[in-house]
């Protein structure tokens, strides 16, 4: 087997990929503390082509050495901000119609499984900090928490971990064809 070319993948420029169509899906990192964590979202918010990231409270921001070493030029594709107060950002991604989800371990959360995107529905993706996770506020204030199940005995993934997870879910059930 031989792996596929630079030219043989067919990527979009830069230019191109900032104005093709995107999952209808806004990425929120709430207070995370690792810049490795920070350039990760953005390659992969690239990879499925998020609509943007929302950079809030202590999150590292671009440009940053440590991010761009795992984005790999993705704060360049991936549309971004900085929002001071993480609860100020979901009040006006509710106001713009997005549906608010905490990736968290929580009372009454909703297995990863059995999460059913729509292509109609906007979503904003809540991460948290390493350490505390989605902060208590922000968990009284969104509209549902997602969980992924794990059966080993952390039951912790890291954050650029989940966001591959969540984001492959939601892009496999919307977007890619149903097997027969």
């Amino acid at each position: 087997m031989q792996k596929l070319s630079m030219d043989e993948l067919g990527r979009p420029s830069v230019e191109t990929f900032k104005t093709q169509p995107k999952l209808p899906v806004t990425l929120v990192l709430d207070n995370v503390r690792s810049l490795h964590n920070v350039g990760s979202a953005f390659r992969t918010s690239d990879a499925f082509a998020v609509e943007r990231i929302i950079l809030c409270g202590i999150t590292g921001r671009p440009p940053h050495r440590e991010i761009e070493k795992t984005a790999l030029g993705a704060t360049h594709s991936v549309a971004w901000e900085h929002v001071s107060d993480t609860l100020g950002a979901l009040r006006q991604l509710r106001q713009d119609g997005y549906r608010l989800i905490a990736i968290e371990q929580a009372k009454q959360s909703l297995s990863l499984q059995q999460f059913i995107p729509t292509q109609t529905e906007k979503y904003a993706l809540i991460f948290g900090n390493e350490v505390h996770g989605v902060a208590d506020q922000v968990m009284e204030f969104i509209d549902t928490c997602i969980e992924i199940p794990q059966s080993g005995t952390k039951h912790s993934l890291n954050i650029s971990v989940s966001i591959g997870i969540v984001l492959w879910d939601i892009y496999a059930k919307c977007y890619l064809p149903k097997a027969d």
